[in-house]
């Protein structure tokens, strides 16, 4: 995660503040097609930043348990990502 880490920590601070700014309509009465707008905001977020841990799992864990030519780790690798689509696809 080190070259993407700052980036993503930066989507994480944003969400953060996305989040609690749909807390304060929440308290605020606001109009309720409004807080579905932000809400959507943020799961668009959220999927923007599992992209970015998501690339960079394939373009280093994944690619150096395929050129390490270790079956089971490569296996193991396979499995993880197979898991986290079937999660994601919930």
């Amino acid at each position: 995660m080190k070259a993407n880490k700052q980036k993503t920590l930066d989507r994480l601070a944003r969400l953060e503040g996305q989040v609690r700014g749909v807390a304060g309509m929440v308290e605020a009465d606001r109009y309720c097609m409004d807080i579905l707008a932000q809400t959507a905001a943020i799961r668009s977020a959220i999927l923007g930043v599992e992209k970015l841990i998501l690339e960079h799992h394939a373009e280093h864990c994944v690619e150096t348990a395929i050129s390490s030519g270790d079956p089971e780790e490569q296996r193991a690798k396979f499995n993880e990502l197979i898991g986290l689509l079937q999660k994601a696809s919930r």
